[in-house]
């Protein structure tokens, strides 16, 4: 047997090795994607804490808000007037 037979042999037994790798982690992704939760299945419990703190925004909110505006008014080319 000369080097390019054990070559090809080894190259063979390598390439084998490889596809039987991929094809355990396809099979084991597989299995935990059954197992995984899927966006939106979950179900969600409860609400604020305190609904009545949402009704009136405060001052450090209001302030937010009119930057907020001002800027994206500007990044439109527009101006922002109150």
């Amino acid at each position: 047997m000369d080097t390019t037979e054990i070559g090809k042999y080894a190259l063979i037994i390598i390439t084998l090795g490889l596809l039987y790798a991929i094809w355990r982690m396809r099979q084991r992704n597989l299995a935990n994607a059954e197992e995984a939760a899927v966006a939106g299945d979950d179900e969600l419990a409860g609400g604020a804490k305190d609904p009545e703190a949402f009704e009136e925004p405060d001052d450090d909110a209001l302030d937010e808000m009119q930057d907020l505006l001002e800027s994206a008014a500007e990044s439109q080319g527009l101006t922002y007037e109150e």
